[in-house]
């Protein structure tokens, strides 16, 4: 388990906790009433640790290591998942995972950004960074939604759009931009989480939901704290502070009315209890699907035009 910096007091309790099963283990001594008194001041401290975290530890956890990423989700909450791969114009671009699935019953289509757990699968999906034939293959999977009249589940984790030269050349801004007017104007319901990171364009492209829901200890913003701060201060090392003006957490996003709703997360994060997590993500995507679904397809669509271009005139009265 990755500890983050305010949470060491957390780890300590926590490495004495393992000290003591590895005792019993090894000398087969009682330890019920030891063990009852460290899992309660455990309580305690995660408890204190989680009461009021600032943007930029808020930060820390969405990009925590040990969070569930889109396959999580799909395992955990979904069955029957069959994978489409391609943009049937260049290549598969494993950053964005999508398919069919079944979701309490019913067929959706789930689509999300797969940053991995190790090594070997964060290099298979590019860290969640899609190149333009990722955003295409989002495009065509929304299409195929659409013509079939199946609901859109999209998964949100990504730093951004990939930012290499060969991504540029293939045409990433122009990809960004399909895909987002794709979103707007498919004719089912489409509902959208940020499950970790939203970061830039390439987070947008797959959350133009009829709603959009976000994790309590996710962010979602227009740049990264530490691109915030290489530009205001030439210096990443004020990312913390650039993490508070940029306003990226749940709770701030809820107030400027640019998410629907925020999921909450068990006290010590996504990280330390997926299944929970990923339950109450569920629980509340079903919520969210029996009100779309019945919608005739044209009020569905104007409808979600309406909602992105609200932002923006509640935005520029902020101003």
């Amino acid at each position: 388990m990755q500890y983050l910096d305010f949470e060491q007091t957390l780890m300590e309790v926590e490495a004495k906790i393992e000290a003591l099963k590895v005792s019993q283990s090894q000398r087969g001594i009682n330890i019920a009433s030891e063990m009852e008194r460290l899992t309660q001041k455990r309580l305690r401290v995660m408890k204190e640790a989680y009461k009021n975290l600032n943007p930029w530890q808020k930060a820390c956890l969405a990009r925590h290591e040990n969070r569930p990423h889109t396959l999580d989700y799909i395992r955990e909450i979904m069955t029957d998942f069959c994978p489409l791969s391609g943009d049937r114009l260049f290549a598969e671009d494993r950053a964005i995972m999508g398919g069919l699935a079944k979701f309490n019953g019913e067929t959706v289509m789930v689509i999300g950004h797969e940053k991995g757990h190790d090594t070997e699968s964060r290099l298979l999906h590019n860290f969640g960074m899609a190149k333009p034939e990722g955003y295409r293959k989002a495009v065509r999977l929304m299409k195929l939604a659409e013509q079939f009249q199946i609901p859109i589940i999209t998964l949100v984790d990504t730093a951004g759009a990939f930012p290499g030269m060969d991504a540029e050349e293939r045409g990433q801004g122009q990809a960004i931009a399909s895909t987002i007017e794709a979103g707007l104007n498919v004719k089912v319901p489409v509902i959208s989480c940020i499950i970790g990171e939203g970061g830039s364009g390439g987070a947008l492209a797959l959350a133009m939901g009829n709603a959009v829901l976000m994790l309590q200890n996710a962010i979602y913003s227009v740049i990264s704290p530490e691109g915030c701060a290489s530009i205001l201060w030439k210096d990443f090392t004020y990312a913390p502070k650039a993490a508070e003006i940029l306003h990226l957490t749940a709770d701030d996003l809820l107030k400027f009315k640019l998410i629907d709703e925020v999921v909450p997360e068990p006290i010590g994060g996504a990280h330390r209890f997926p299944k929970e997590t990923m339950d109450a993500v569920a629980n509340s995507i079903q919520s969210h699907l029996e009100k779309w679904k019945d919608v005739p397809a044209d009020d569905l669509v104007r409808r979600r035009h309406e909602k992105f271009l609200k932002m923006t005139r509640l935005l520029e009265k902020a101003k």
